[in-house]
């Protein structure tokens, strides 16, 4: 996620490193890759111009603080300011409303409305223990139901029948009644998109906001579409009362360009980021964590809550339990390891979270994960339970019909025999002390050992408490 921008904005502000003052000169350089890096991450103009003045403002004679360089007093005001265009905090839905709440989505065809409907439905009902009805308004599109039925199906939430014959207002209506009757707690409604903005479009949705008068009327916006986006949310936000922005397919966005314009153009905060296809996809918007992970400082805070959602605490407590009485750590576990790995989004959803993570080549953690994870997988599972649990059993002949089990080498096996003496040693420091230092120092480890140079898997380990179980 915002790959080239965290590469360019990187690589730049390096320039003012070792200075003992910032002057205009020293940093007049230094601003106009600023300025090239948001422009090529399509960025909107009047955004880039007023953050760039923002900077030099703040920047220009500012001395150097008493336990900070220049350029980390530098980088500490360009974080402050991408923190400060993207809206300081996470704005949270507002639910406070009599029963139900209503929820209005809106936006352009192909934005990913339906599916954020299924995601956010998940979000309330898991993280807010929130009961949820969704409805489809969109009778252009009959897929849009049936595509709304399933995910309704697959999140576990109320799905309201609809029907292309009828009308938009009278299908949200409905729906709202249904949800008083059931004692539901809020109400997601669904509503048409178009290829682009026309008279109908907005007149037929005004209609149903009128109708149902929702607590919160959210548009629905593709990141890859940069600083078009802000400006379609800008047409739909005079039409409509927006109360926030849902980021789509960040995932997929290198550049950041709607990100860093939304918020200004819009006065509109961006309320949650979809980050992926799965319905577990959507994270709050944290403008701290994000403008973190564009400077390639990483986002712990959330790799932590999503740790916390995400893997089996079961499974941690009893590694946990089993470390500390001194049993080994051997393949089953290290098995285990990877499949928590997984849920996470594999290499790529943890290292994206990292420090100092940001300036590793794009491709290269998705081929991590398909390359290693496969691997790693079909080689334990080509072991006998014997030799899962006491690899030091492993032969040359057992080796050779593991490879031949497996369809790998016998080099790849004694790769991964490697990696997991590496990390059964990095879980007995863990274990005794605990402790993010020594952690992060046992990655550092084994950083050569996986193809590619890229660290190992990450233990349990303490940090504030909390176990990373993967």
């Amino acid at each position: 996620m915002f790959e080239n921008l965290t590469e360019r904005l990187s690589q730049t502000l390096k320039n003012v490193t070792g200075k003992a003052k910032l002057s205009e000169d020293n940093i007049k350089d230094t601003l106009r890759e600023v300025r090239m890096a948001l422009l090529e991450a399509d960025v909107a103009l009047p955004v880039v111009k007023d953050f760039v003045g923002r900077i030099k403002g703040r920047a220009i004679g500012q001395e150097v603080q008493s336990s900070l360089s220049p350029g980390q007093a530098f980088v500490k005001i360009v974080q402050a300011e991408l923190i400060e265009v993207m809206g300081k905090a996470n704005d949270e839905l507002n639910l406070a409303a009599q029963p139900p709440a209503i929820i209005l989505m809106a936006g352009l065809q192909g934005a990913g409305k339906t599916t954020s409907v299924a995601k956010l439905s998940k979000f309330l009902k898991e993280r807010h223990k929130k009961s949820v009805l969704v409805v489809s308004a969109d009778v252009y599109r009959p897929a849009a139901i049936k595509q709304l039925e399933t995910l309704a199906a697959e999140v576990d939430v109320t799905f309201f029948p609809s029907d292309i014959n009828q009308k938009p207002v009278d299908i949200a209506t409905a729906a709202v009644q249904e949800a008083k009757l059931r004692h539901i707690d809020v109400v997601i409604v669904d509503t048409a998109g178009r290829l682009h903005i026309d008279e109908d479009m907005m007149t037929e949705i005004k209609d149903v906001h009128s109708a149902i008068n929702p607590i919160e009327t959210l548009f629905v916006v593709d990141a890859m579409t940069g600083q078009d986006a802000a400006n379609t949310a800008k047409a739909f936000g005079d039409a409509l009362p927006l109360t926030g922005v849902i980021l789509t397919k960040a995932d997929g966005d290198a550049r950041g360009g709607a990100a860093l314009s939304v918020r200004h153009i819009t006065g509109k905060p961006i309320k949650f980021i979809g980050v992926g296809e799965k319905t577990d996809a959507l994270d709050p918007f944290h403008p701290d964590r994000i403008a973190s992970r564009i400077l390639g400082m990483g986002d712990v805070l959330s790799l932590i809550e999503e740790a916390e959602q995400k893997l089996d605490k079961k499974k941690a407590d009893k590694l946990a339990k089993k470390l500390k009485k001194g049993k080994g750590f051997d393949l089953e576990d290290f098995r285990d390891q990877l499949q928590q790995m997984k849920k996470m989004g594999g290499l790529s959803g943890v290292m994206d979270k990292l420090p100092g993570m940001g300036n590793m080549p794009a491709n290269m953690p998705g081929q991590m994960d398909n390359k290693i994870f496969v691997q790693m997988e079909a080689i334990i599972n080509s072991m006998t339970p014997a030799e899962r649990a006491n690899p030091d059993i492993m032969t040359g002949s057992r080796k050779k019909r593991i490879a031949g089990g497996s369809g790998t080498q016998i080099q790849d096996i004694n790769r991964l025999l490697k990696q997991h003496k590496q990390m059964s040693k990095m879980m007995k420091k863990v274990t005794k002390k605990g402790g993010m230092n020594k952690l992060m120092r046992g990655l550092g480890g084994m950083k050569g050992q996986m193809p590619g140079g890229m660290g190992g898997m990450m233990p349990p380990g303490g940090a504030g408490g909390k176990k990373f179980p993967f």
